[in-house]
Order: C-alpha cells, then structure tokens, then sequence
C-alpha cells in the first residue's frame, strides 16, 4: 500500500482548473522547471504564517503568468513589465494585504525595468520574486537582459557578445545599491542545500512585508531545461558551473530588523482623505444649490481637437470635472503627437448616467474643432444629429455635413478682445454650457475658481466664460 508522505500545500488549489481535458492536479510546467519548486516554497510560507487568504499575487507576462492557475489566493495579471506599478497600487488600496510581484528576466530586466527601480527607490512595502533563467523561457528561447556572454539563443544563435548586446544585467545588486529596500538576496535552484536556502530567503521576504518592514527583493537563480536545450539534470549543473558564476549567491542588503514598522495608512486614499489629497479642502464650494437641468440625452461623447498650446486637454480636464460635479460617470484619455505645443493634439470625453466601460471616442456626439485640420480628420465621424463646434477665427472653411448641428464659434477673436488668447477654450467652454443642456453653468462657475488660483486668471477667465455664455444661449434661441 502506498502512502503519500510530501502533501500538497494549503496554499495551492486543490485542483488546478485549465483547459479542458488537461490533467487538474498537474502543472503545465516543463520537467526540471524551477517554477514549480518555487511555488511550493511561496506556498508553504504562505499557508505557515497564515495569509494565504490574505495574498494577491500580481503576475505578468512570460512563464510567471501561470501563477493564478496555482495559488490559493487573490490574482491579478498585469500588462508585460508593470507588476510592480500594479502591486503599488494594490497595497496602497488594501495596506494590509500581502501583495507578492512574481516577475520572469525578460519581464522585469527588460520592460519592467523602470518600473521596478522606481518601486524599490520608493520602498514599496511588497515582496519581489524574481526568476532569472537567463533567457525568454515562454516565447522561443529569445536573448534576456540577464543572457550570458558567449550564451547562444534563437536571436544570438552565435552567443551574445559584449560588443553588440553588452553585459548581462545583475538586478540584485543594481536593487541593493538603492536606499529604501530593506532586504536583498539572491539564491538557485539547484541542489537540495541551495534549494534549502531558497526557502528561507522566500519566507524572510514574506516575514518583512507581515512585520510592515519595506521592500524585498529576491532573485533566484532557475532552470530552463526546454530553453536551455538541456536535461534537467544537465540544467541543475549548468546553473552552479556557469549561471552561477555569473551572478554570485548571497544577501546584498538586510536592513530589515534596523527599520521601524510603516505606517501604512499614510499611503491609503480613503473617501474621507481624497478631497484633501486634491485640494478641495481649501477651498469649500456648495454645489448643491446648482440648478441642476440635465436631459434624457445627457450621454455625450466629445472629441476636442486641435493644436498643442490651445487648451485642448485641459478643456477635456475640466470638462471631466464638471460632469463629475453633476454627479454623473465621466472619463477622458489624451491623444497627442511627438511634439505637444505646437504639434496636434486631442482628448477623448464620456459623460453618462450610467458605468462606462472604453474611454475611447470613435463616433464623437460633438466634436470640439480649433484648428482647420481636426474639422477635416474628424467631421465624417461625428453622428447623424450631433454637433461641430468649430473655432470660426482660426478655421476659414465649414463642415460639408448637413445632418449635424453647426456651431461657428469666434473663440479666438472673442478671446484677443478680452486681452488673452489663452481664454479661448473658456469661451467654447462658455457656448456649450450656454448652448446645450448638458452642463450646468453654475456648476461651470463654481469649478472655474478651483482651476484658476491666481486672482488675475480667475477674473478674466469668468469674463471669458461670462462671453461665450451669452453666444451660446443667443445661438440656441
């Protein structure tokens, strides 16, 4: 009778839910994958101290993505390199969490190198695990920063050389050189002793993040039978003959027990702390004595276009403000070219009733045009009854359509007139509120305090908001 002596840890999944048909209580990993037995050992330190169901693991792209499929705990994917990004803001929302970032060579060294400096200077308070097998695992065996001089993969069938692809990159020690990261160290899977040692260096980065001691960083050193074009017997040697002489073992930084415990609340957004975190606080505005006169045609979808240096994007800022003010969903994304001022530029704003789900603008209910080309690139696109308002001073031809609403609106010259060109997006600010039904003009003037502080910009920007009012609601009449 056989008898299972090593169990499965509680915190993996009983199952393992994958494509149909597949073996649920076998990992997709290659034999001799040093993924596998780092799970184990993140699981077992997960299910020891008791946090399991306290864990998010944030995975990227490449052979680390596979995570979700294991752990008994929360998930999140993130886009190729931005597990840090993500794990910050994940343990900014929930401080209390254990957020662990499970990263591959070619993820984090590569794309995501910006992403994890910047999170270590910051001393996230988050546990980095870093596989480094020296190579594109998932993909075909491509060159990763961490490739070895004379390593041959499919895009350096001839090694890597200095000359052309430069030194491999040690993480670790570049991590170790910053300031706020409390504990470093890099460890293999290798033998039964260095894998030993793996084990303790997961659980101490996981101890740190329960203590709220800072940022840890583990590097650990893995095979790749399949990428290596190797046994997995073959790989566990090549690890400790080359790999490892290449990117030497041992803890580069362990600051941890001279650290007091973070504070974490400091960093958490709650409802109550955002009005101060943005400034609101300063300054106490009623909105709610604003007549408040939105239609059943309330959704809008607004393309501004025009030149960099005109307020495109800050008319589709504030408009997002305003909406937001009358308590509706809103969302803006910008678009703009290599050379914002002077270069072409626009943004893309929804107001709704109800949850959006794309920011993108494709069909635009009104479209905003300040310069001559945005009304030709954009016109066709505007929807059968919507809007053109266009800059009339700048832009000497009409829209073709006939089955749109058209606006012609002298924004610059009305601007020139009150002394400051830079008015004129407040005066097509000023016409939509007059013209539609749509935005609230006080609600309008009760924002317009919050964007422009300085007193002398605040004036003539009522005034310019006041002009393009009044020709909104004549040109409505």
């Amino acid at each position: 009778m056989s008898v299972k002596i090593l169990g499965k840890s509680e915190g993996f999944y009983d199952t393992y839910e994958r494509r149909p048909g597949s073996n649920k209580e076998q990992t997709h990993y290659c034999p001799g994958c040093g993924h596998g037995i780092l799970h184990k050992l993140i699981a077992e330190a997960l299910t020891d101290y008791e946090v399991a169901e306290n864990c998010i693991f944030v995975s990227p792209v490449g052979c680390s993505v596979f995570a979700y499929y294991y752990f008994n705990a929360g998930n999140i994917q993130s886009a190729h390199g931005r597990a840090p990004a993500v794990a910050t803001g994940v343990k900014r929302a929930l401080p209390e969490s254990i957020v662990i970032s499970y990263q591959g060579d070619g993820d984090l060294a590569a794309i995501g190198g910006n992403e994890i400096l910047h999170a270590a200077n910051r001393g996230e308070p988050m546990t980095v695990f870093f596989v480094n097998n020296a190579i594109y695992g998932m993909t075909g065996g491509q060159m990763a920063p961490t490739t070895l001089i004379g390593q041959k993969t499919t895009t350096t069938p001839y090694g890597r050389t200095l000359q052309n692809e430069g030194y491999p990159i040690r993480m670790a020690e570049i991590i170790a050189s910053l300031e706020s990261p409390v504990y470093v160290e890099r460890v293999m899977m290798a033998d039964v002793r260095s894998k030993n040692a793996a084990r303790k260096a997961v659980r101490r980065g996981i101890k740190n993040q329960i203590e709220k001691k800072g940022f840890s960083f583990i590097e650990v050193l893995s095979t790749c039978p399949t990428g290596w074009k190797m046994t997995a017997p073959q790989s566990e040697e090549w690890i400790k003959s080359t790999l490892m002489q290449n990117f030497p073992l041992g803890v580069f930084k362990d600051i941890a027990q001279q650290v007091e415990p973070l504070d974490l609340s400091q960093n958490l957004a709650t409802p109550a702390r955002v009005p101060k975190l943005i400034g609101l606080d300063q300054e106490k505005v009623n909105f709610d004595s604003a007549s408040m006169k939105l239609s059943e045609t309330i959704d809008q979808e607004i393309k501004i276009a025009g030149f960099g240096g005109q307020g495109v994007l800050s008319l589709g800022v504030w408009l997002s403000e305003i909406g937001m003010r009358q308590d509706l969903e809103v969302s803006w994304i910008p678009s703009y070219g290599p050379e914002m001022r002077g270069g072409t530029a626009n943004c893309h704003v929804k107001l709704s009733r109800e949850a959006i789900g794309s920011p993108l603008v494709t069909h635009p209910t009104v479209l905003v045009a300040m310069n001559r080309p945005s009304l030709e690139k954009f016109e066709d696109d505007v929807i059968e009854g919507g809007a053109i308002l266009w800059d009339s001073s700048l832009i000497d031809i009409e829209p073709k359509r006939k089955d749109i609403t058209r606006i012609p609106i002298p924004a610059t010259e009305i601007a020139k007139e009150l002394g400051n060109t830079k008015t004129s997006n407040v005066v097509i600010l000023g016409v939509l509120a007059g013209y539609s039904d749509f935005l609230d003009p006080m609600v309008v003037q009760q924002v317009l305090p919050l964007i422009f502080k300085k007193r002398h910009l605040l004036e003539i920007n009522l005034k310019a908001f006041q002009k393009g009012l009044e020709l909104g609601r004549q040109l409505s009449d």
